[in-house]
């Protein structure tokens, strides 16, 4: 009998992958992973796949997809234009409460961001306070001192590209008078600038992966 390929690809992949919600689930299931995704600022204004004139395409779809890949049950919206940051902030703050009210364990939930969304994710951070939950900040710290009003808590991964003019490491961020539970940062260089977040390049999608189901992350 002859097996199609896309069958042996369905057939290798993991049973769960591929969840993703725009907003948390009414009765979580309480095994799996939660991770809110928040995009860059472009998608606001240009829709899910939008193209930039140096950084090219944006694949919103496939990001969620790939941040799925592994069982994480993936949590992304489209943000509206101008979406203020603490505002947006202050939402996911809700979400996080809501996933720990209906019962999943702080330790299966991370909020990743990326720029903007990155942005966003360090105030989620800063706000939330609740020391087992994990935040992934990618390309999210611009260069200079870190803001006086933001301090990371939980347990944090920072992932910046060395050719990104826009964004650099976080450890500033990380070190300041109150610390986070734990940070880690990795560096890749892809030569994509900024770009190297707007598509899944396994650069950055497995040590984050690997940080996000416990397997660790390379230095």
């Amino acid at each position: 009998m002859k097996v199609w390929p896309w069958i042996l690809l369905a057939l290798a992949l993991p049973a769960h992958a591929g969840v993703i919600h725009t907003d948390v689930p009414e009765s979580p299931e309480l095994d799996r992973t939660y991770l809110i995704y928040l995009h860059g600022r472009i998608v606001e204004n240009a829709g899910p796949r939008p193209t930039h004139p140096d950084f090219g395409l944006y694949d919103y779809p496939a990001v969620l997809e790939a941040l799925s890949s592994r069982g994480a049950v993936v949590i992304s919206e489209q943000r509206p234009p101008q979406t203020d940051m603490n505002a947006y902030a202050g939402t996911v703050v809700s979400q996080v409460e809501a996933l720990i009210d209906r019962g999943v364990p702080p330790d299966n939930i991370v909020v990743a961001g990326f720029s903007k969304g990155g942005g966003i994710a360090t105030r989620v951070s800063s706000f939330l306070r609740r020391p087992q939950v994990r935040f992934v900040l990618l390309a999210a710290c611009p260069g200079g001192s870190a803001p006086p009003n933001i301090r990371l808590t939980g347990r944090v991964l920072s992932v910046h590209e060395t050719s990104d003019t826009l964004a650099g490491s976080c450890r500033p961020l990380a070190e300041q008078t109150e610390p986070p539970r734990t940070f880690e940062e990795v560096r890749i260089s892809t030569g994509e600038m900024h770009g190297a977040f707007y598509r899944p390049l396994p650069e950055w999608v497995d040590p984050v992966l690997d940080w996000v189901h416990g397997a660790g992350v390379g230095h």
